[in-house]
């Protein structure tokens, strides 16, 4: 599973509110699919400028993330680079597209089941649930001093100077 990043728990959730609020939505459209919704959160780029970035490769997000080279600096290679950046593999991104996770799909409310790639709620659903697990994942890695939890004085942070 990908690597917890709070970039990429805030992107899954924003994506799926996104999606909840009715914006276009199409599987076959690299700008408006499971992956392109999440680029236009990571990049702030919009759909059409996700698609023609991605038409400078070949194929669907799940080749394109297996064939992107990292010695080119394509515009695609720039896209993938950024959903590896926040925390994804070529695997994960494989695995986004299809909404097919096992370790996701088990989680998921109500459990187990399969989704279609190419519904809504179902990716709603799969990003909602992936975000969670992430969250869970990244929690796991914090540690609070026992003098917090036993009450003792918090620790205060000196503000950075810029």
């Amino acid at each position: 599973m990908a690597k917890p990043s709070i970039e990429l728990i805030e992107a899954l959730r924003e994506v799926a509110k996104k999606l909840k609020s009715g914006v276009h939505y199409a599987w076959g459209h690299h700008g408006a699919c499971n992956c392109g919704h999440l680029l236009q959160v990571l990049t702030q780029l919009d759909e059409k400028e996700i698609l023609n970035h991605a038409h400078t490769g070949a194929g669907e997000w799940t080749e394109i993330a297996v064939e992107s080279c990292s010695i080119t600096g394509a515009p695609v290679h720039l896209l993938i680079s950024k959903l590896e950046a926040a925390g994804l593999t070529a695997t994960d991104i494989h695995h986004i597209e299809y909404l097919d996770d096992k370790a996701i799909l088990q989680h998921l409310p109500g459990g187990f089941r399969w989704l279609k790639r190419n519904l809504r709620q179902d990716v709603i659903d799969y990003f909602e649930t992936f975000a969670s697990l992430l969250e869970d994942k990244l929690l796991q890695h914090i540690s609070i001093p026992d003098r917090i939890l036993n009450g003792g004085p918090a620790i205060h942070a000196k503000p950075l100077l810029v």
